[in-house]
C-alpha cells in the first residue's frame, strides 16, 4: 500500500512538473519575437515599430483561443490538448522559423499564438486539480512561466548571436515538439497521474460572490494584462535604450531581461506562501498598488536607478500573477473551470494584447517609453482599486485522499 502511495505521489508530482514545464514554453514562445526583432530591421528593410506590429494577430490569438481551448479541455479531454499544446507550439515556432516574407513571418507568429493559447486554460486548471496547497502550487507554476520570460529573451540573444534569428525559433521547437511526445509517453505508461476531480474542495459560491468575483476579475484581467504585455514586450527595447554602456547587442539586452525575470520569478513564491494563509484581496491590493508610483518613477530613470525600479516592479507584477488564478480556482465551479479560465485568458492576453502595438506606437511617435511607463502606472492603480471589490474568500470543505 505504501508503495502503491508513493508511486501515485510521484505521478502527481511528474504530472505537475510537465504542467510547469508547458508554462515555461506558452511564454517562452510568445516572447521570443520581441528580442529577435531587435536584429530583423535590416533582414526585411522595415523599421523596429512596424515588424513589432507583425506579432499583434499572434498575441490576440494567444488570448482569442484560449475560450475555445477551455471549453475543449472541459467538454472533450484536458491531457489531449495539453498534447496538442506541446507539440503544436513547437511546430508552429519551427514553421515560423523558415519564413522568408514579412507576411510569413506574421503567419508563423500567428500560429504560435493558436498553439500556445491552450495552455492557460487548461495548464493552469490542471495544476489546481492535482494539488493540495494550491497557492503555492500556482506560485512554483508561475515560477516556471517567468522563467518563460526569461529564457526567451536569453535563448533568443544566443541563438542569434551564435546561429542566427531563424535558430532563435527552430531550436526551442524541437525541444517543445519533442516535450509533448515524451508527456504522452509518460501518460501512457502510466507514470503521469491524470485525476478527474479536485483533491481540495471548497464549498460553492453564491450567486452574488460569482457575479462580485468574476466583475472584479474582468477589470483586473484586462487593465493588468495591459500593463503586463505591454512592459514584458517593451522591456528589450527599453533595456537597449536606457541602460547605456551596461548592455549592448541581442545577447547583452536578452541576458539582462533574462536577469530581471529570474530574479522577479521568486517573488511569486513568496505571494503564494501568503495565498494559503491570508485573504486575498488585501494581497492583491498591495501588489498592484505598488506597482503605480514605481512605473511613474521609472518614466523618468536611466542606468542604474531604471533598472533597480524595474527589478522591483517585475518582482510586484510577477508575483500578482497567481493571485487572479486564485479567485478563479475559488470561486468557478470545477466543471466550467477551464472555460471560465479561457473567458479570463481571452482579456488578460487577447484585449490585452493591445498592448503589443501600443508600445509601438508609443516609441514610434515619441521615439521613447516615457509615456509606456505613464500609462502602465495609471493601468496598475485601477487593478489595485478595482481588487478592494472582491468578495471573501472561501475555505477548503475537504481534501480529497491521495
Amino acid at each position: 500500500m505504501r508503495d502503491s502511495a508513493v508511486a501515485t505521489t510521484a505521478a502527481t508530482r511528474l504530472s505537475i512538473g510537465f504542467c510547469c514545464a508547458g508554462h515555461l514554453y506558452s511564454h517562452l514562445f510568445m516572447l521570443l519575437y520581441p528580442t529577435i526583432v531587435l536584429v530583423l530591421p535590416g533582414e526585411f528593410d522595415m523599421p523596429y515599430g512596424e515588424l513589432l506590429t507583425l506579432a499583434t494577430p499572434g498575441f490576440i490569438a494567444f488570448g482569442l483561443f484560449a475560450l475555445p481551448a477551455g471549453r475543449l479541455a472541459d467538454r472533450w479531454s484536458a491531457f489531449a490538448m495539453m498534447v496538442v499544446f506541446f507539440i503544436g507550439t513547437g511546430i508552429a515556432s519551427i514553421i515560423t522559423g523558415f519564413a522568408r516574407t514579412p507576411l510569413q513571418l506574421a503567419v508563423g507568429l500567428t500560429l504560435i499564438g493558436v498553439f500556445a493559447s491552450i495552455y492557460h486554460p487548461v495548464g493552469i486548471a490542471w495544476v489546481i486539480r492535482h494539488s493540495v496547497k494550491q497557492g503555492m502550487a500556482l506560485a512554483v507554476n508561475g515560477v516556471f512561466g517567468n522563467w518563460g520570460l526569461a529564457v526567451a529573451a536569453l535563448s533568443a540573444g544566443a541563438l542569434i548571436e551564435f546561429s542566427g534569428w531563424r535558430a532563435a525559433f527552430i531550436v526551442p521547437g524541437i525541444i517543445c515538439a519533442l516535450t509533448g511526445v515524451a508527456f504522452l509517453y509518460y501518460a501512457r505508461a502510466g507514470a503521469v497521474a491524470v485525476h478527474d476531480s479536485d483533491r481540495v474542495v471548497h464549498a460553492p459560491a453564491s450567486r452574488r460572490q460569482l457575479i462580485q468575483a468574476f466583475s472584479v476579475v474582468a477589470v483586473t484581467a484586462l487593465f493588468g494584462g495591459l500593463v503586463f504585455q505591454s512592459t514584458t514586450v517593451g522591456m528589450p527595447k527599453i533595456f537597449d535604450e536606457r541602460l547605456g554602456g551596461m548592455v549592448s547587442g541581442a545577447l547583452g539586452v536578452g541576458g539582462m531581461v533574462a536577469i530581471v525575470y529570474f530574479v522577479a520569478s521568486f517573488a511569486q513564491l513568496g505571494v503564494g506562501h501568503l495565498m494559503d494563509r491570508f485573504p486575498l484581496k488585501p494581497i492583491y491590493v498591495i501588489v498592484y498598488g505598488l506597482q503605480a508610483p514605481l512605473l511613474f518613477v521609472a518614466s523618468g530613470l536611466f542606468d542604474e536607478p531604471l533598472l533597480a525600479v524595474v527589478l522591483i516592479f517585475a518582482c510586484l507584477n510577477v508575483g500578482a500573477l497567481p493571485v487572479s488564478d486564485m479567485i478563479v480556482a475559488r470561486f468557478a465551479p470545477p466543471k466550467w473551470r477551464s472555460t471560465i479560465f479561457g473567458a479570463k485568458f481571452v482579456v488578460v492576453l487577447g484585449v490585452a494584447s493591445l498592448g503589443v502595438p501600443m508600445v509601438a506606437y508609443i516609441h514610434d511617435n515619441t521615439g521613447d517609453f516615457t509615456m509606456l511607463f505613464l500609462i502602465a502606472s495609471v493601468f496598475a492603480l485601477t487593478v489595485a482599486s478595482a481588487a478592494l471589490f472582491l468578495p471573501a474568500s472561501r475555505a477548503a470543505t475537504a481534501v480529497a485522499a491521495e
